[in-house]
């Protein structure tokens, strides 16, 4: 399954390369729940949160609420009570990537709270990496851990885990489908690939490894072949 990817900075649509530079921006953001009405989910990513640098909630409520696609909403998800705003605001399930963590590990603490509160089942834990390891706060951050090193231990928490290869985000070069390879015998989860995916072939592949496809940047620009 495709999912299409909006993530939202400074009250746009924007399509980052590597989560640095922009290369993309929309302005006709709830427009996009029209253009990408025929992919059954939507991730909804506020970077601006993930950044500690604003918000863009009103957006972000707008779009669970207008959709007539399941959506999934991250970027800045650190504590219970954002998360349950998320969804009381129509999200199906949320995002947690960066406060899954605390001093470089697993925070157990905060994780058993989120599900207890909200429920595993509607937790989706996103490890982004870059060149192997775990990447938080807006990918600024490197952590000594590697996905597939935790993933066993984070299984209790969620229904499922959401993967970027940082270092293919938005260059359109194709991704790495040996890593996410690797990350699918480290968990019996479910598996979302993100980060630089371009073509069906890819989707394909990543299909046969029983993954869904988050993909930006190719949808945006109509170039998945």
């Amino acid at each position: 399954m495709i999912i299409a990817c909006i993530d939202l900075q400074g009250g746009k649509a924007v399509q980052l390369v590597r989560g640095r530079r922009c290369a993309l921006a929309v302005d006709d953001v709830l427009g996009l729940l029209n253009r990408f009405r025929r992919y059954s989910v939507l991730h909804v990513i506020d970077l601006d949160a993930a950044l500690c640098r604003g918000t863009n909630a009103g957006l972000v409520r707008l779009l669970c609420r207008q959709s007539k696609s399941k959506v999934r909403v991250g970027g800045g998800i650190r504590s219970v009570a954002r998360a349950g705003w998320m969804l009381r605001w129509g999200a199906e399930k949320v995002i947690v990537g960066s406060a899954a963590f605390r001093g470089g590990k697993i925070h157990h603490a905060f994780l058993r709270r989120l599900a207890r509160r909200v429920g595993r089942r509607r937790i989706v834990l996103a490890l982004d990496a870059e060149r192997g390891h775990i990447v938080v706060r807006g990918w600024r951050k490197r952590l000594a851990l590697r996905p597939e090193e935790v993933m066993p231990q984070l299984e209790p928490y969620c229904a499922e885990f959401l993967c970027t290869c940082v270092e293919k985000e938005g260059a359109m070069r194709g991704t790495n489908l040996a890593w996410f390879r690797a990350l699918r015998r480290a968990t019996r989860l479910p598996i979302t690939a993100a980060g630089g995916i371009r073509s069906r072939r890819e989707v394909r592949a990543l299909k046969r490894l029983g993954m869904n496809a988050a993909i930006g940047m190719a949808l945006y620009l109509d170039q998945l072949r």
